[in-house]
């Protein structure tokens, strides 16, 4: 995975990086697709700022819209996540290997 790819999920994983749209996230995971109010209800956060955070996700491709009558209903895009999971595993597997030859130079 190149360098560039990396740089442009950087708008993903500052979607991920606050508590309310990580929890977000974990409800459309529970849940499936939902409407500002589902996801608003038993939260304490206003349908505004639930809002404003779906719309920070959207922007960063994690999650899409459609309208159903007069609601908007908001799911997870499958992909992003897949996409996701294997930037982190990239990166987690760069780090072993840095860390593999520190060792080994240590060692040595």
């Amino acid at each position: 995975m190149a360098a560039r790819e990396l740089l442009n999920s950087v708008p993903l994983f500052a979607a991920l990086g606050d508590e309310i749209r990580l929890r977000l996230v974990v409800r459309l995971c529970e849940q499936g697709a939902a409407s500002i109010s589902k996801l608003t209800a038993g939260t304490g956060v206003t349908r505004q700022a639930v809002t404003k955070h779906l719309r920070v996700m959207q922007s960063s491709g994690l999650v899409r819209s459609t309208r159903r009558g007069r609601e908007r209903i908001w799911q997870l895009n499958q992909q992003r996540l897949q996409d996701t999971r294997r930037h982190l595993e990239l990166i987690s597997k760069q780090w072993d290997d840095a860390l593999a030859r520190l060792q080994k130079f240590v060692e040595d």
